[in-house]
C-alpha cells in the first residue's frame, strides 16, 4: 500500500473537484465512479482509474466517499465490490455526504470495529470552491483518526473544522447549516418570484437586491441561475427534499419546532413532483404562479 495515495468514490461535481485538488497538491489519486468513463478521464490528467470502490480501498491508506447519500454510502462500503473488503487494517475512511448524524456515529463503529479509521465529514462550498481547495469540511472524529489524515484533510479543502472526538457532531454542524441554505434559496425564489409577478425587471432586482441589505450568498448565487433561465442541476431540487427531511426529522426526535424549515421543504416536495426534481434547486421558483421567468439565453 502507498500512504500517499488517497482513494475518491464519485466524481460528481464535488469529488471532482476535491480530487483535482489533491491531485494539484501532490497526491497521488485513485478514483472510481458509476459514470462510465468518468474515472478515465480524471486519470488522463493524472492518477489511476478503478473499475469499483474495493479497487481504490486496495490502494489507498485514505478513502474518501463523496456520494449522495447514506444508502449509497452505505453500498459504496458494503455493497458489491465494497470498499470495506479491501481496505487494510489502519486505513482511514473520510464520509463527506449529507446524513442523519446518529447513521455517522453507527458507521463509526461499524468501521472500527473492522479495524477502520472513519471521519464524519460534511462538506460545503459548491464544485468551484472544491475543485480550488477552498470549500469547507464540518468534520468530528476520533483523534486516532485525526492524526491518521489530517494532512488530506487540510489539503482537501480551505477550512477543515474539527468539532468532536467522535462522529456525529460533524453531521449535525452539515444539517443545520443545510437548514439555512434551503430557506435561503427558498425566500430568494419567494422574493424574485414575488417581483415577477408585480412586474420588476428580474435584472434591476437582481441588481438592486445584491446591493442592499436583503442580499444573502443564496440570492445571489441561484438567482443568477434564475436570470440565465438555465436550471443544470449544480445542486438538485431533490437535494434539499432529502436534507430538510434529515433536518426535520432531527427535530422531530426531540420535538423541537422548525416553522420555517418545514415550509420551505414543503416548496421543494412541491417541485420535486411538479417534474422538477433533477433541476438545479433555483427551479424551486417554477412553482409559484402567474409569472414568467426568464428564457435560457442563446
Amino acid at each position: 500500500m502507498t500512504t500517499s495515495t488517497v482513494g475518491i468514490i464519485g466524481l460528481g461535481a464535488m469529488g471532482a473537484g476535491i480530487a483535482k485538488t489533491l491531485r494539484d497538491r501532490g497526491h497521488n489519486v485513485a478514483v472510481c465512479d458509476v459514470r462510465p468513463g468518468a474515472a478515465e478521464a480524471f486519470a488522463a490528467q493524472g492518477g489511476t482509474a478503478c473499475a469499483n470502490p474495493a479497487e481504490v480501498a486496495a490502494i489507498s491508506q485514505v478513502v474518501v466517499s463523496v456520494v449522495v447519500n447514506a444508502a449509497q454510502t452505505e453500498a459504496v462500503l458494503f455493497g458489491e465490490h465494497g470498499a470495506a473488503a479491501t481496505m487494510q487494517a489502519g486505513a482511514t475512511f473520510i464520509m463527506c455526504s449529507t446524513v442523519d448524524p446518529n447513521w455517522s456515529v453507527a458507521m463509526e463503529g461499524r468501521l472500527n470495529a473492522l479495524g477502520l479509521h472513519y471521519i464524519d465529514a460534511p462538506i460545503s462550498g459548491g464544485a468551484a470552491k472544491a475543485a480550488s481547495g477552498q470549500m469547507t469540511m464540518m468534520t468530528s472524529a476520533k483523534p486516532e483518526a485525526y492524526a491518521a489524515a489530517g494532512k488530506v484533510l487540510d489539503d482537501m479543502a480551505g477550512k477543515v473544522y474539527r468539532l468532536g472526538d467522535c462522529a456525529g457532531a460533524g453531521s449535525k454542524v452539515k444539517i443545520i447549516n443545510q437548514l439555512l441554505a434551503g430557506v435561503h434559496i427558498a425566500v430568494a425564489a419567494e422574493a424574485m418570484a414575488l417581483g415577477l409577478r408585480e412586474g420588476v425587471k428580474a435584472d434591476a432586482l437582481y441588481d438592486v437586491i445584491t446591493n442592499s441589505a436583503g442580499n444573502s450568498w443564496m440570492f445571489e448565487n441561484r438567482m443568477a441561475h434564475v436570470l440565465a433561465g438555465d436550471y443544470t442541476p449544480l445542486s438538485a431540487v431533490d437535494i434539499f427534499v432529502k436534507d430538510l427531511g434529515l433536518v426535520l426529522d432531527t427535530a422531530r426526535a426531540t420535538k423541537f419546532p422548525l416553522p420555517l424549515a418545514a415550509t420551505a421543504h414543503q416548496m421543494f416536495m412541491q417541485a420535486s413532483t411538479a417534474g422538477f426534481a433533477k433541476e438545479d434547486d433555483s427551479a424551486v421558483i417554477k412553482i409559484f404562479p402567474g409569472i414568467t421567468l426568464p428564457e435560457a439565453k442563446a
